[in-house]
């Protein structure tokens, strides 16, 4: 849940009126500019948002207003559900918004940005903490700068590949529980919670801090997961992708993410698996599969043969 105060401290704004709104909390990341609304038109209100004015809204505010239509807009802008009204540039909020807040409990703030400055500033900050989130079981590393959430049964050797690859140079992210935010269509940004950041839990071993072992440069607060490589047994009876023609993707929240399926058994090295699988998926995203690359050699193989 984020609050009015947050914002407060995340930007430094200067509070003007409506104090007691500072726990008021913000359901959308979504911004208002109400230059409509102050003009009267309020059909469509989004009441609910953060409304931010700008140097047009205030002097429109002040210079073409009557005294009447400004305490008649102050008090129509701040209804119960308005979490707060941010005035930018340091411009003096006007005296009927200022009283319409401190009877609403509508927060008043101040910044000194311009207005196309901040609001962008304040849309990635709204849009990252209040991105749809979940968690997952798993381990995620950063490995030659792709996200891989590494999955599978408890006890099948998640920490411990994690663990190789760190040695290998490559930085993790979280150990046993990612948390995950959707900050857009199909990109997942994950981390690990605050309890457990930069620690590994090693079977045998107990838990490591893997920042005090191998240094700063081994840990990674935040990554985009592109990639999900999911651990699992040696099944005989299971059919695995041999060419990598399959693609296989696993959902997590209203995103998909590719999925591989590693099949463990003994003397395969599952760092150096995760790595090249990394490698690869980067080949693949500037468009170069040699899977497909295989496919079509041998259909014209195929067809040269059978035309001879």
């Amino acid at each position: 849940m984020l609050l009015v105060k947050d914002l407060v401290e995340e930007f430094n704004l200067k509070i003007w009126g409506g104090n007691p709104g500072l726990e008021n909390e913000i359901p959308s990341f979504d911004l208002s500019r109400p230059g409509l609304e102050i003009a009267g038109y309020f059909s469509h209100y989004s009441s609910d948002r953060v409304q931010v004015l700008g140097m047009k809204e205030i002097s429109f505010f002040e210079r073409v207003l009557s005294d009447r239509e400004r305490e008649d807009r102050a008090k129509r802008l701040c209804r119960k559900e308005t979490p707060c009204i941010i005035v930018t540039r340091s411009q003096q909020p006007p005296l009927e918004l200022i009283e319409a807040c401190n009877q609403t409990n509508t927060v008043l703030l101040i910044t000194e940005d311009n207005t196309t400055n901040f609001t962008s500033r304040i849309t990635t900050y709204l849009e990252k903490e209040l991105a749809p989130e979940t968690n997952m079981h798993g381990v995620l590393v950063d490995v030659y700068g792709i996200g891989v959430m590494i999955t599978g049964e408890s006890g099948i050797g998640k920490s411990e590949t994690a663990l190789e690859l760190v040695k290998n140079g490559h930085r993790l992210v979280a150990d046993d529980n990612v948390e995950i935010k959707e900050v857009n269509k199909n990109v997942l940004m994950g981390s690990a919670p605050e309890l457990i950041q930069h620690l590994l839990e090693i079977r045998g071993l107990g838990i490591i801090n893997v920042m005090t072992l191998f240094g700063a440069g081994c840990i990674l607060s935040e990554k985009r997961i592109m990639l999900n490589v999911h651990l699992e047994n040696w099944t005989d009876n299971n059919t695995y992708d041999r060419l990598g023609l399959e693609d296989e993707k696993i959902k997590i929240l209203n995103s998909e993410v590719t999925k591989k399926v590693i099949p463990i058994r003994p003397g395969r090295s599952l760092a150096g698996i995760i790595e090249v699988a990394a490698m690869n998926h980067r080949l693949n995203q500037m468009g170069h599969n040699a899977a497909h690359e295989f496919n079509d050699r041998l259909n014209a193989k195929i067809k040269s043969n059978g035309g001879s």
